[in-house]
């Protein structure tokens, strides 16, 4: 799984990287700091199951920390974006191109406003960041438009008009970008093109269909970052009036990472995604860093329960793409060497039992006899959709 991190220049999507994955990177206030695409690991938080068994998991990949589980999820920040990327402007074609194996897109929106469409600073509560959402979905859309637009001429004559050729030319156009057979199938049913000759496709309907793809294959969830500065609130509540059918998170990537450097260094204790923290070493604080943790508590926690962050993680994972995290498991809850729980994989919407017992081993698919939820201790039929945080024994023949 790969979520990029997209926005504008100088938006704070570099800081929001640095926050996620606590790696170093080069933040600054000016366009184009990032340059070449940041690729690092960040984590989706999610209750652990060993717990509820009085036990300590012992993570492969990932982490435990009082309780909650952390398991990797590959994050890129890419350059910044501007009006016009499609056409090449800025680093728009570099840009798009990084894109095309991401899953989901966390949009980094300054809700500031104080930052215009290039990333230029600007007065604060000038600019709308409304028109970032617009241009993100507009740049988007006419990238998939023109790569679909390039070879139109060419397969729209010479393709055999049958309905399966037509899906399977579409689908191959758009391989690079994650689409496939069954999607195309659908947005073509839906848009009532299934059954009309594709000479006979407007631009208005190849516009329409490129749209529903991008949809598909790169859906967005906005982190509306910067809100706690004075004024962003308003700019905040006006993106969810704006944008109803996007999920939207308020963020401070600022003090996120604040938090989290102090939390590395032993002076406070804090759980990403919680709405609070403890200060360990007080006297290691001068009178400003101590001002700066008064200002996050009380501008961010006491206010949405958290900086965000970690909230943009597991919903952009378990809400927009719909993921469920599943443990491998037995009868003791460990593997042959002691290690509680220490496997948790993120797997796509609908995933049964034995597409489950494929994943892990294609053995274990191959001779797939049946699986147990170790929670009730019954037996799951092999095709029903698994649920989020099942613990599953899979048996199979030897």
């Amino acid at each position: 799984m790969f979520v990029g991190l997209v926005g504008k220049p100088s938006a704070g999507k570099s800081t929001m990287f640095k926050a996620i994955t606590l790696m170093n990177v080069d933040i600054a206030n000016y366009p184009f700091t990032t340059i070449k695409p940041n690729s690092g690991i960040g984590f989706v938080k999610i209750k652990s199951a060993a717990v509820e068994f009085g036990k300590i998991p012992n993570p492969r990949e990932g982490y435990f920390k009082d309780g909650w589980r952390f398991s990797p999820v590959q994050v890129v920040d890419v350059a910044g974006l501007v009006p016009g990327a499609h056409e090449g402007k800025g680093l728009g074609l570099e840009f798009l191109n990084d894109l095309s194996q991401a899953d989901a897109l966390i949009h980094v929106v300054d809700v500031s406003g104080s930052l215009n469409e290039k990333g230029e600073p600007v007065e604060k509560g000038t600019y709308d960041p409304s028109k970032d959402v617009r241009f993100l979905e507009h740049e988007l859309d006419m990238w998939y438009f023109q790569i679909f637009q390039r070879a139109w001429r060419k397969f729209s004559y010479s393709i055999n008009q049958t309905k399966e050729n037509v899906v399977k030319a579409i689908s191959n156009q758009f391989s690079g970008i994650k689409v496939t057979e069954e999607m195309v199938k659908e947005k073509l049913k839906k848009l009532n093109l299934l059954d009309k000759l594709i000479i006979k496709w407007t631009e208005e309907d190849l516009k329409l269909l490129t749209q529903e793809l991008r949809k598909e294959t790169k859906p967005i969830i906005i982190a509306a970052n910067k809100v706690d500065v004075p004024g962003a609130k308003e700019n905040y509540d006006k993106l969810k009036k704006d944008f109803p059918d996007y999920i939207i998170v308020p963020c401070s990537a600022e003090a996120e990472l604040a938090l989290k450097e102090a939390d590395k260094h032993g002076i406070i204790k804090y759980i990403p995604g919680e709405n609070k923290f403890e200060i360990l070493q007080p006297e290691k604080l001068n009178e400003k860093q101590t001002k700066a943790l008064e200002f996050v508590k009380e501008n961010l926690l006491d206010i949405y329960s958290s900086t965000g962050v970690q909230e943009v993680m597991n919903k952009a994972v378990f809400n927009l793409l719909r993921y469920i995290a599943l443990f491998p498991a037995g009868d003791k809850l460990a593997d042959a060497n002691g290690n509680v729980l220490p496997d948790c994989f993120l797997m796509p919407p609908g995933t049964t039992a034995v597409d489950f017992a494929f994943h892990l081993h294609t053995d274990l698919g191959n001779n797939f006899v049946r699986a147990v939820d170790i929670r009730t201790k019954q037996s799951m039929k092999k095709d029903a959709p698994l649920k989020h945080r099942d613990m599953i024994e899979i048996l199979h023949s030897k």
